[in-house]
């Protein structure tokens, strides 16, 4: 059986951890190669969950509005909010009520979108426009009203948030307390050991996300198993989705859609929020204008690449992360992206042959040989490129899996309850 048959043939869960360990297993070949051992150090994964983070949880408000029905371009001022509430709300009472006064406000705003929708059946791209556009007009005048000559305050920032959310340590694996007592480090031995392939990577990765991660950020990798239990393991999901799938079925079968697509909006509106006010009170402990930088758009396109699956959005939002944290750790590490990148188009090159998709095969080779040639001409790659990466590399995928992408059959288009029965 060849290579190709063989993931074919397995289930899609199996076809991802396959994939996953070969990544990983290239990730390292290219780090004892190239003698860049920070490509897959904990400190980097660490790095790479804070800045995919925000990426994620807009990711997700995507999948929870579009799974419902429900186009949602508005993720983005509904980050705005949330970075708003966020350090409105740090500043005022403490971290924490920061980020639950994000999500009571994202969940209105996402309410709002969907009563702009459903009842008055406006536009799903016109309403989700004219919530980005109020969000920044309105946090801007309401910057100027709060924190407008307060100490550390201005015009276009709050003072600094109050408390802080401490980082987690797994005890005998990441070396965690318990007590006062410190725990043996098992895998920061285990990433020590950088002469042995596979190995050191994969603790590095376990240790990645078992030590020095903000609380928040657990929080949110939670938030996708239970994202795939909740929409594919519940009657409620079913229903849910059924409203995305084809509504008036589900209405025939007594599917309240009107009700359903206003609760995924709430909870779209919250997630948005949560990862606006991850912005302004974990990473910073301060709300800033013009935040968010455009990350609810990258988290819509993180939706669209992991295929409208909560697993592939946390791919998609690890692909944007991982290039930032790796610049942000040493920019001397960058170049070994692209020799990953040759390596891998090379490969995609070959699976396209054999699938005797000739134009894509010839795009693909030449993609790589320019990989190849840019590593081995040159020795650091602009931060202008590292920052594009992974916007090019999503375009790429889009385009070569686009006949295997299947949004909600029913997303974004007009629906009234009672019609066409």
């Amino acid at each position: 059986m060849s290579r190709v048959s063989f993931l074919s043939s397995v289930s899609p869960a199996r076809r991802a951890v396959f994939l996953s360990l070969g990544f990983v297993f290239l990730l390292s070949m290219v780090r004892i190669l190239t003698d860049t051992d920070d490509l897959t150090s904990s400190g980097t994964i660490s790095s790479t969950l804070r800045v995919a983070t925000p990426i994620l949880l807009a990711g997700l408000a995507g999948l929870w509005a579009e799974r419902a029905g429900i186009v949602n371009i508005g993720i983005e001022g509904m980050m705005i909010v949330g970075a708003w509430l966020g350090g409105f709300g740090a500043w005022k009472w403490g971290s924490w009520a920061g980020i639950g006064l994000a999500l009571v406000g994202g969940a209105l705003v996402g309410l709002i979108h969907a009563l702009a929708t459903v009842r008055f059946n406006v536009d799903h791209v016109v309403s989700g426009i004219a919530i980005n556009i109020l969000a920044g007009g309105a946090t801007e005048y309401l910057s100027i009203i709060a924190f407008k000559g307060k100490d550390g305050g201005g015009e276009s920032q709050s003072p600094t948030g109050k408390g802080g959310y401490g980082t987690f340590d797994m005890p005998f694996l990441s070396g965690g307390h318990i007590g006062d007592w410190k725990s043996p480090d098992i895998l920061g031995w285990l990433e020590k050991k950088h002469d042995v392939p596979l190995i050191p990577d994969l603790a590095a990765f376990a240790r990645g996300v078992s030590s020095d991660v903000y609380v928040p950020t657990l929080v949110a990798l939670a938030i996708v198993p239970l994202t795939a239990w909740v929409l594919w393991r519940t009657r409620w999901g079913l229903r849910l989705r059924s409203s995305g799938e084809s509504p008036r079925a589900g209405e025939s079968l007594g599917v309240p859609v009107v009700r359903l697509r206003y609760q995924a909006m709430a909870i779209s509106g919250s997630l948005a929020a949560f990862g606006g006010a991850y912005l302004s009170c974990v990473l910073t402990s301060t709300y800033r204008q013009g935040q968010t930088g455009g990350r609810g758009f990258i988290g819509l396109a993180t939706t669209i690449f992991g295929n409208w699956n909560p697993v592939g959005v946390l791919r998609g939002a690890i692909l944007f992360g991982f290039p930032t944290a790796l610049k942000f750790r040493d920019s001397k590490n960058v170049p070994a992206l692209l020799l990953v990148a040759a390596i891998v188009l090379a490969l995609i090159t070959a699976l396209l042959v054999s699938r005797r998709k000739s134009m894509a095969a010839i795009g693909a080779a030449f993609g790589s040989a320019l990989a190849l040639f840019t590593w081995i001409t040159v020795d650091e790659v602009p931060s202008e490129f590292v920052a594009a990466t992974p916007y090019i590399v999503t375009i790429i995928v889009l385009a070569g899996a686009r006949q295997q992408l299947r949004p909600p059959a029913h997303a974004g288009q007009s629906y009234r309850p009672g019609e066409n029965h």
